[in-house]
């Protein structure tokens, strides 16, 4: 008659650590089922940090870079064992660098192709530099490691994807129209286009185009 009291007694703490384990098991289903879902990483993620957009363009080639880049770049993944050849960048109409045609952007190619293989490392692509020579080059007064010189070169090997493209000159400017292509299928891959305004390198008023060439002029010149 007095074990029931004792029973009752024993079993009333362990009713009640079940039923805190209950609360505890319930409570933490739920917080898993509130909780946020983790973004997944893109590729606007892994691109470097948007450049602000400056007053003049004298001198911000760079942010126009960086822009075309985004648009070029948009759909890829970076892999490690793709490897990406940048080369210059040439007037559609004949398809190649004319020094003597002088204009204000006329150096635009050559700083396309500095400026995309900078972007294009930043955003995690392998870039092959193949213009580097097989040894340092010495002169009298300097030393350099990069050349045009063919016998200073080794063959072009293991380059998975080129990039490149075309200028369109225009009065203010030029349109740049970039693509990526494979190296094997030459299929484009990636393309883009963007407006590059006359004055990246020099004031607008400084500069005319006089019989074909350049000529820089005074601030106070026909006033």
């Amino acid at each position: 008659m007095f074990t029931l009291p004792k029973i009752q007694q024993r079993t009333a703490p362990c009713n009640a650590i079940m039923a805190l384990i209950c609360v505890c098991t319930v409570l933490a289903v739920s917080g898993c089922a509130s909780a946020p879902p983790v973004p997944a990483v893109t590729q606007a993620d892994a691109a470097p940090e948007r450049l602000s957009e400056p007053a003049s363009p004298l001198g911000n080639i760079e942010y126009h870079t960086f822009l075309l880049a985004n648009e070029l770049f948009a759909g890829l993944i970076p892999k490690t064992h793709n490897r990406y050849a940048v080369a210059g960048f040439v007037p559609v109409e004949d398809m190649q660098y004319n020094g003597q045609r002088q204009q204000p952007l006329m150096l635009l190619g050559h700083q396309l192709e500095q400026g995309l293989m900078t972007e294009a490392v930043n955003r995690g692509f392998v870039a092959k530099e193949f213009k580097l020579a097989n040894s340092i080059i010495m002169s009298d007064d300097a030393d350099r490691i990069l050349s045009r010189n063919t016998d200073h070169l080794s063959g072009l090997s293991q380059v998975d994807f080129f990039i490149s493209g075309t200028l369109v000159h225009q009065q203010n400017g030029a349109v740049v129209n970039a693509r990526i292509i494979d190296a094997k299928s030459r299929d484009v891959i990636a393309a883009a286009t963007r407006f590059f305004p006359v004055d990246l390198f020099w004031e607008t008023e400084q500069v005319s185009l006089r019989g074909n060439k350049l000529i820089r002029i005074s601030p106070t010149e026909g006033n």
